[in-house]
């Protein structure tokens, strides 16, 4: 492809300026419905997503693929070469540690009506309330004092900030801070749809995880970390709950080999094919960085997707230096890779597509010094992004204690299952409960596959490969007590009591 003449890049420029200078003026005119004692913040806060919103116009869509090579061996460490410390030390690693758990997110894609973090696990125990009881399991081994740090959005806020209230008599300390609260963006005039300040009001969101280092260092609770001794901070999506302290990690960073000090480590693991999306690390111009799904040009998609060049992928676990953290968003360096999602936002004034800009808090790699990965076991990595991932939690094939997930030692496999829950009906976490009279023993299962309209009775057990496909507009009930194994289950069956 050729490159663009000088004529079209300065026309390009000069659209641009003209296009951040009506943004700018929008939301000058948006700031005269907010009150007084809100002004100066919002003024603050349009500061900054005007320079994303230009970094948005002027960037180049794709990567230049040429410029992008595997990454070298010596930014990545080997998780199993990792050394584990003694107890002594341990705890003094932990009492300069500081837990933040990304906690921003709406559990929409399995219907839940408010934040994913409450969602009920295993015994009615929610990911909030799992990830206060590994740092109170911690804290109250080792006589140490981890706080624990959620970072909210404006969607979340609210209703988590009511749940904190039932762990006040536990030893563990709980702080919360608010992400940025960005204007939706119309996707064909580009200008900025809110019309209201008001809470829930819908074209408004949370500009992603990367926001994470300009409303930490903003909160004033980076500062107090600081000041109280803590130097470093674990950072992870509160869904991912194999994203646990870990000693091993914690001894490197605090105590490393000579000559690889890191102020920021990223968590990476094996790609699967369950992975093809997920971003991965790459050198790029001689530094390492984050490679996002968005950023590839489609030519380079299948390959982007191999594992053959990209073995790896982010696991969103991240290690970093506290001080680090607030040298990094108070420089110019905080420019992190913009990614542009684009929405359909549906209210009572019509359907509107929009587009909301957001930035990756992995991306910020390229900036720290001696930044570097780590290949990690994969149960540093259990998502739950769907039903099928929450069906898998709530089964024997995990074992929880204190908040912590465990592959059953019954299990002969070496991986969890592959399940496949159709949304349709399958799609809301509670469909599970509703359509399973008690959880399945899956210790043996390999591969999992229900659509349509199922339900399972009692004592049900699952063992290889099996599928479960209902008919259209009929149902299939497995009778309590079946053990299925290596079967393929079709059409309509249906037991009903006399």
């Amino acid at each position: 492809m050729a490159e663009p003449s000088a004529s079209t890049s300065y026309l390009k420029s000069l659209k641009n300026q003209e296009t951040v200078t009506k943004m700018r003026n929008d939301l000058e005119n948006l700031l005269d419905l907010c009150t007084d004692e809100e002004c100066e913040k919002y003024r603050e806060l349009f500061k900054s997503f005007l320079e994303l919103f230009r970094r948005f116009l002027e960037k180049s869509e794709k990567v230049k693929w040429h410029d992008i090579e595997s990454l070298p061996s010596g930014y990545l460490m080997e998780y199993n070469n990792f050394s584990y410390p003694g107890r002594d030390d341990i705890q003094s690693m932990l009492n300069q540690l500081v837990v933040v758990k990304l906690n921003g997110g709406l559990g929409t894609t399995m219907k839940c009506d408010g934040p994913k973090s409450l969602i009920p696990v295993r015994n009615d125990l929610s990911f909030l309330d799992l990830t206060v009881q590994q740092i109170e399991n911690l804290n109250t081994e080792y006589d140490v004092n981890i706080p624990l740090v959620l970072m909210n959005s404006f969607n979340t806020r609210e209703s988590t900030d009511n749940m904190l209230k039932k762990y006040r008599s536990l030893r563990i300390k709980i702080y919360s801070f608010l992400q940025d609260k960005y204007p939706h963006i119309d996707a064909f005039e580009f200008n900025p749809l809110p019309d209201s300040f008001e809470e829930g009001q819908p074209f408004w969101y949370p500009p992603g995880h990367g926001n994470f280092y300009e409303s930490f260092n903003k909160c004033g609770l980076l500062r107090n970390f600081l000041n109280d001794g803590k130097k470093y901070c674990f950072v992870s999506n509160i869904d991912n709950l194999g994203a646990t302290v870990d000693f091993a990690i914690l001894n490197f960073l605090m105590n490393p080999p000579t000559g690889q000090h890191a102020a920021f480590l990223m968590e990476v693991t094996n790609k699967t094919p369950a992975d093809i999306k997920g971003g991965t690390v790459v050198l790029h111009k001689e530094k390492i960085r984050l490679l996002e799904y968005a950023e590839v040009p489609r030519e380079h998609i299948d390959e982007f997707k191999g594992a053959r060049k990209f073995k790896y992928f982010n696991t969103n676990n991240l290690w970093m230096e506290l001080q680090s953290i607030v040298d990094f968003a108070n420089s110019d360096k905080l420019a992190l890779g913009v990614i542009d999602n684009k929405k359909r936002v549906i209210n009572e004034k019509g359907i509107f597509e929009v587009i909301q800009l957001e930035t990756p808090i992995g991306a910020a790699i390229q900036f720290f010094p001696g930044a570097l990965g780590v290949v990690v076991p994969r149960f540093r990595f259990l998502p739950v992004k769907s039903t099928s991932d929450l069906f898998l939690l709530k089964s024997n094939v995990y074992i929880i204690e204190k908040g912590k997930v465990f592959m059953n030692p019954l299990r002969s496999f070496p991986s969890a299952p592959l399940v496949r829950l159709a949304d349709e009906h399958f799609g809301d976490y509670r469909d599970i409960d509703r359509r399973f009279a008690n959880m399945p023993d899956c210790i043996d299962l390999h591969h999992l596959t229900v659509s349509g309209d199922v339900t399972f009775g009692k004592d049900i057990s699952f063992s290889g490969n099996v599928t479960i496909i209902a008919n259209h507009k009929e149902r299939i009930d497995i009778p309590q007590g079946s053990k299925l194994q290596g079967k393929i289950i079709t059409g309509c069956l249906r037991i009903v009591d006399y």
